[in-house]
């Protein structure tokens, strides 16, 4: 499941984005918008997410985030 965040996560949003890998999510960020994706199996899933919700090529940037650690 992916999910666009404007706020910080709520656990339940955080059990729903480690669904996809357990350990740890893939997230892709808007840096000019300050908005996030994450959830997928794939950074480039996030990022059309991102990307459809008018987000410039240029400002997404991709990472991973293990949060358990």
């Amino acid at each position: 499941m992916i999910l666009i965040l404007r706020e910080r996560a709520t656990p339940e949003q955080m059990r729903q984005m480690l669904e996809a890998l357990g350990i740890y999510i893939k997230l892709a960020v808007d840096i000019e918008l300050g908005i996030l994706a994450s959830g997928g199996e794939l950074h480039a899933d996030c990022e059309q997410f991102l990307l459809a919700s008018d987000s410039q090529q240029a400002n997404v940037w991709g990472a991973d985030w293990y949060p358990l650690n």
